[in-house]
Parts: C-alpha cells; sequence; structure tokens
C-alpha cells in the first residue's frame, strides 16, 4: 500500500467515526472498509498500473464520505471532499480528476465504461455476494427508516431486495461474474425461500382465522367444560358420600349379627330385642336407599336417522347408542359436527340430563342422611330406655 493510501485510510477513518451521523448503520466506516476489501481482491485479479491501483483504492476509501454532509448529492460531496484533500497533499490534479470520476460511477445506475468504474461498481455491490449480506442488508433497511427516507415492513424489504437481484444489480467485471454470481445467486435463493415460506406461513393462519372463526367461541367452549366438569364432579363426591354410608351401615350390620343378635337367645336379654331391630332396620333402610342414590339407569341405548335428523337424540351420552352399530354411530356423529346449534343442543342437552341425575342422586342422598341419622337417635333412645326401665337390675329389683 502507498504512503498517500495509508494517509487516506487515516484521513477517511478520522472523518466516517467522528463526523458521520449515527444514524448512518449502513453508510459508515465498516461499509467503506468492506468495499476496499474488495476492490484489492478485484485488483489482484487483474492487469493494472500501480497509478490506477492507487487511483482506485483512493476512490474506495473516498466514494461515501460525503454521507458526512448528508444525502443528497452524496456522490458530489464525497469528489469534493477527495478533491480538496488531494489537493492539501499535493497530489497530481489529473489523477485526482480520475478519482472523482471512478466515485461517480458509483452512482446508483450508472453504467460503467472503463474497467475501473467496473471495479469500483463491483467492490460496491460485492456484499450481495456475501455471508454477510443479511446482516448488511438489515443495517441499510433501519438506516433509511432513521434517515426518514422509506420504511418497510419485512415482506416489502424482502421484496425490494429479489427486484434489486433479478432487475438492477449485476457484476460487470469478469472475475466478479465468475467467482461472485454463484454467491449472490444463493443468497438470492434464500429471498425466494423465504418469501415462499412467508406465504406458506400466511395461508396457515388464514386457515386458522377461518376455523377459528367457525369453531365455538373460547367463551363457550370454556363454559361447557367447566360446567362439565363440576357437574362429574359433584356426581363423584355424591357416589363417595353414598359409599361411605353403605361402609358404615354394612359394619354396623355386621357387629350387630355377631354380637348383639346371638344374645337375644337368652330371656334375661328380651328387653334388647326391640331396641335392636329398631337399630338393625334403620341401618339397612339407609343402605337400600344409599344403593338407590348410586343406582344406574337402563336406557334403550338405540336411535333411529330420524331423530338425528330432527336433532331429538343426544349422541354424547353413551346410553343413547350404546346398542347401535359402529357405521350407524360413525354416521351420526358426522351428521352432528356438521351443525354447529346441534353441537351446542347436544352438550346442553347433556349438562341437562346430568343434572337431573345429580338432583335424583343428591334428593336419594339427603334422605339416606336423615334416615341414618333419626335411626341412630331412636336407636340409642330405644337402648337408653330398655336399659332404664327393663335391664337386668330393674327386673331383679
Amino acid at each position: 500500500m502507498s504512503e498517500i493510501v495509508q494517509k487516506a485510510e487515516d484521513f477517511v477513518s478520522d472523518l466516517l467515526e467522528n463526523k458521520l451521523d449515527q444514524k448512518f448503520l449502513y453508510h459508515n466506516l465498516k461499509h467503506t472498509q468492506r468495499v476496499v476489501k474488495s476492490t484489492k481482491e478485484l485488483i489482484a485479479n487483474h492487469q493494472l498500473t500501480d497509478a490506477e491501483q492507487e487511483q482506485l483504492l483512493l476512490a474506495a476509501w473516498f466514494h461515501d464520505t460525503g454521507y458526512s454532509q448528508g444525502v443528497e448529492d452524496h456522490e458530489k460531496n464525497s469528489c469534493t471532499i477527495a478533491a480538496n484533500y488531494l489537493k492539501s497533499i499535493d497530489y497530481p490534479a489529473d489523477w485526482a480528476t480520475m478519482v472523482s470520476s471512478i466515485i461517480m460511477a458509483t452512482k446508483r445506475h450508472y453504467e460503467p465504461q472503463t474497467l475501473l468504474e467496473k471495479i469500483i461498481r463491483d467492490a460496491d455491490a460485492s456484499h450481495f455476494a456475501q455471508k454477510s449480506y443479511w446482516e448488511t442488508t438489515d443495517f441499510l433497511k433501519e438506516e433509511l427508516k432513521k434517515l426518514n427516507i422509506a420504511s418497510y415492513s419485512d415482506k416489502e424489504w424482502r421484496n425490494e431486495n429479489i427486484k434489486m437481484f433479478r432487475n438492477e444489480h449485476e457484476f460487470y467485471t469478469d472475475y466478479a461474474k465468475e467467482n461472485w454470481d454463484i454467491l449472490k445467486e444463493k443468497n438470492l435463493k434464500q429471498l425466494i425461500k423465504d418469501k415462499k415460506s412467508e406465504k406458506e406461513i400466511a395461508k396457515k393462519e388464514a386457515l386458522k382465522a377461518k376455523y377459528k372463526s367457525e369453531s365455538p367461541d373460547r367463551g363457550i367452549q370454556t363454559l361447557f367444560r367447566v360446567t362439565l366438569k363440576n357437574h362429574l364432579t359433584l356426581s363423584d363426591i355424591a357416589d363417595t358420600k353414598a359409599n361411605i354410608l353403605l361402609s358404615v351401615n354394612a359394619i354396623v350390620i355386621s357387629v350387630a349379627l355377631s354380637n348383639l343378635i346371638p344374645k337375644l337367645d337368652n330371656p334375661s336379654n328380651a328387653y334388647l330385642i326391640y331396641p335392636t331391630v329398631i337399630f338393625i332396620t334403620f341401618s339397612v333402610i339407609s343402605m337400600v336407599l344409599a344403593v338407590l342414590a348410586t343406582r344406574p339407569n337402563v336406557t334403550s341405548g338405540q336411535f333411529t336417522k330420524e331423530d338425528v335428523t330432527n336433532k331429538k337424540v343426544n349422541l354424547l351420552f353413551f346410553g343413547n347408542f350404546h346398542k347401535m352399530k359402529l357405521d350407524d354411530y360413525e354416521w351420526a356423529i358426522q351428521e352432528l359436527v356438521k351443525d354447529k346449534e346441534y353441537i351446542y343442543s347436544s352438550l346442553t342437552k347433556d349438562l341437562y340430563f346430568l343434572g337431573l341425575v345429580l338432583h335424583r342422586k343428591y334428593k336419594i342422598l339427603r334422605l339416606t342422611y336423615t334416615m341414618f341419622i333419626i335411626g341412630i337417635i331412636i336407636s340409642v333412645i330405644a337402648f337408653g330406655i330398655a336399659f332404664r326401665f327393663f335391664g337386668p337390675d330393674r327386673m331383679q329389683f
């Protein structure tokens, strides 16, 4: 690297680091260094004079310095900055003019004429063929937004990039065409792939939204789910309470049969007959009522196609279809899911009849507990009276 290029690098680095607006996330020192690196790669693969190489590197360093004075006419401003600097170091005027000419070749939509112009154009757009493209394109998108030049959505920005790749940009030097076009095409394919993926996601979201609009509202689903769960929980509680009474009374009767009744054969224990009969009778009544509270009802287990067509049968309750053939039941379910109102009607009927079953269970269960309590009280009173007035001590007296 010549001494002039090294001094230009120091000057430009200081300028872009200290005088460039922080909103320039893309057109900054990092971008300039990347262009210089690509320029060196292209120079190494072309037969150029020392003067041409120096002019290219100077143009690469100065080509975006105009952004330090704003976006408008930044190429001309870059030329002015370069010309003033080169003049200050007594750089040959005709060579400085060549540097400015190369810088102007970086202007968008300009068609390069000379090899030097083609090299700077390819170097300035080399990021299209680099792995860092995805990072740099995001920086450019954000830069345009921060500078209030343009604001793009991700979809719009992707489309703009695809348009740039396909319709506007091309590499001009033979080296870039042979070595960079492949990588550029790879990035383009990824852009197209992302666009297709976005369309597929959009289709899925549309189908999801359509399904959601056609499916029961979440609040209605929650209503039925919670209510059905509460009904089943209450049914389990009722069965548990009935089983407790069955177990208690079974123990009471077992104890009575094994310990109390055998003693009634003795004439001296005749006073215990009536209390014992009362005690066992109420225990048996409690057991019978507990069994009735949990005893299932047997239904027909069949329905007709007319019942389904007229929406008279609840297909969600097993008691209505347990005798049906599988094919008939599958047909009925298919008819059910076609009609949202029929679904709601079936769920409502299911809730209603579960409520009737619960009413019957708890009504009998309440009677069962009442009989058990009354039986215990009357039995205790009967045993007390028997012991008080007819017990062994009273008989001897």
